[in-house]
């Protein structure tokens, strides 16, 4: 048995607590290295970390902001179901992707569980999320904006063992193969999360090894007790209160919508408490979301009102406390369609945001451009006939801030530190030309500090038979400007056929079909300024002007500055004065 209250000196508590977390950061690098998609290799859309044996996360590497929080609840779900004596042993693998209890999010992303043992007792656990290029379903792809009901999604991974004491379940395997289109990228992915998870178990079995069981547990303790501590000194600061906000998640993807959502956040010395009860129930189209998703959601917005760099474990959100109706569209269950849970996650974390940034605006911007913008895209390439697949998010504009510009062309808040398949990979691997990738002066966003431009992004196609699936959110509303500033724009794509008719605006379109020469236009919306447009300073109006952002007539209308472009010359208006 484990020797329990060991007393470790300061110093050694701090060399383990850090030894767990560079285990956590070579998981992390070790899938990205081993997978064989690019929506993992280069996107990063994955997460990886420990948690301890009772499935309280310990570290956690994302690319993925809007994981933060799901790999405990994958892994409190395998220890609910195989919980009792001998049932979870060494070499044994969990897969599962259930998006209503198991850590979910939609089909897609497949987590894999590791129990870790040390000399026969289970001490910790390995896990990691990935979003994988094919699950099976109606569509390439998988996820899609126009499923009604869950088994369309692709394969459900009810937490089942893909490995039993180091031995794989090749049925389980043959199946995987047998259902997905690309299964030599499904099956690359899947066994670059197992290799992820043996260096996470072959990491905390050498920890053991060299401080011994007991010095880890309390160590352990120590990394939750840490978070808790550094959390709570952040909650004292922030503003004690109860604070509103209301919104809408604009549509379902199959015409139903908009669909009422709000939050009463409620800040206490002790609790972080966020109420979502009396938004809109769970709905028949593709925008359900978990209670998972929320509580992910809940989190990522709490770290950037306290501690953005804090080292993420489940101590840091001990203070945490989330109400929401039951089957409501952020606390979806069985059997609704969830591909694009993601557009209710960051709808419900932009509630808190909307609610708090006029009381925090050293810490929280204007509103961005909040959507995923996901695209999906397949057909057959010119050169080998072969099918392809382009899955990938979009980036965007953020808000202004006090003191700063919005930052552009960035992922929304929820894919985090993500990264866009680059055009050199896109023309290489899939049958299309990117005709333009350029930032959106659309001239939105106006105020002292002006939000971060949108980009546009065009796909052609090089053969006849394509078809994209576009979600992109923030079409109808737009991101809200702060203290004053204006607000930024739409996200919207259109079509431009080779034969010179235009198509669009669209915000959700499911298997749009593409022929040779077809352009799809991608252009993601620009993000609210802060604060009054007259305050910002007539030099940067003129430099905004040079640099293309805006036009001389934006310059006008919005900040009072008249600017001749040939000479550089300005004056200020009558309105500036």
């Amino acid at each position: 048995m484990m020797e329990t209250n060991v007393k470790v000196d300061p110093f050694t508590l701090e060399i383990v607590k850090d030894s767990l977390l560079a285990a956590g950061d070579e998981m992390f690098y070790a899938l990205a290295r081993t997978s064989m998609s690019p929506i993992i290799y280069e996107v990063l859309d994955y997460a990886s970390g420990l948690t301890d044996s009772k499935g309280q996360l310990l570290t956690q590497g994302n690319g993925v902001t809007g994981f933060i929080g799901m790999l405990t609840f994958m892994v409190k779900h395998t220890i609910e179901k195989f919980g009792k004596d001998g049932d979870l042993k060494p070499g044994d693998i969990i897969i599962i992707n259930d998006p209503y209890g198991g850590g979910g999010s939609h089909l897609s992303d497949v987590g894999l569980v590791m129990p870790i043992f040390h000399e026969g007792e289970l001490i910790a656990f390995s896990a990691n999320k990935a979003h994988w290029t094919e699950v099976g379903g109606k569509d390439p792809g998988s996820f899609t904006n126009d499923a009604t009901e869950i088994f369309q999604e692709g394969l459900q991974f009810p937490c089942v063992k893909l490995f039993s004491e180091g031995e794989v379940n090749q049925g389980l395997v043959d199946l995987i193969e047998a259902n997905v289109r690309f299964p030599e990228l499904s099956l690359g992915d899947l066994w670059a999360q197992v290799a992820a998870l043996r260096t996470g178990d072959k990491r905390v079995k050498e920890l053991c090894d060299k401080h011994g069981r007991g010095v880890i547990q309390s160590s352990i303790d120590y990394l939750l007790d840490h978070g808790e501590q550094l959390a709570r000194k952040e909650l004292a600061k922030l503003p004690k209160g109860t604070f509103e906000a209301e919104s809408v998640i604009e549509t379902d993807g199959i015409g139903n919508g908009p669909f009422p959502i709000k939050v009463k956040v409620t800040i206490t010395d002790d609790e972080f408490i966020c109420d979502f009860r009396g938004s809109h129930p769970q709905v028949p189209g593709t925008v359900n979301c978990s209670y998972t998703g929320l509580a992910s959601a809940v989190r990522v917005i709490f770290l950037a009102m306290t501690n953005p760099s804090q080292d993420v474990n489940d101590g840091v959100f001990r203070p945490l406390k989330i109400l929401v109706d039951p089957k409501s569209i952020m606390s979806a269950e069985r059997p609704v369609p969830v591909s694009n849970y993601f557009e209710t996650l960051l709808g419900s974390l932009d509630l808190i945001w909307k609610a708090m940034a006029p009381h925090l605006p050293e810490r929280l911007a204007a509103g961005h451009h909040l959507s995923v913008c996901s695209v999906t895209l397949s057909g057959k390439h010119p050169d080998t006939n072969e099918s392809f697949l382009i899955v990938e998010p979009s980036v965007g504009g953020w808000g202004a801030a006090d003191g700063q510009d919005g930052a552009a062309g960035q992922f929304c808040v929820a894919d985090g530190e993500t990264y866009n398949v680059p055009v050199e990979v896109a023309e290489t691997r899939y049958g299309v030309l990117v005709d333009e990738y350029s930032l959106r002066a659309d001239g939105a966003g106006a105020g002292k500090n002006v939000g971060g431009s949108g980009v546009i992004r065009s796909y052609r196609a090089l053969t006849d038979g394509q078809f994209a699936t576009i979600t992109f959110g923030r079409n109808q509303t737009k991101p809200w400007g702060a203290n004053g500033g204006k607000d930024g724009s739409h996200n919207e794509f259109f079509i431009e056929k080779a034969n010179g008719e235009i198509e669009g605006p669209f915000g959700v379109y499911a298997r749009y079909p593409l022929n040779k020469g077809d352009v799809i236009k991608l252009i993601t919306g620009t993000g609210g300024g802060y604060g009054d447009p007259i305050e910002r300073p007539a030099q940067l109006v003129v430099q905004d002007v040079k640099s293309g952002y805006i036009t001389p007539e934006q310059a006008q209308e919005n900040f009072g500055v008249e600017v001749d472009l040939e000479t550089g010359d300005y004056k200020e208006l009558n309105i500036r004065k």
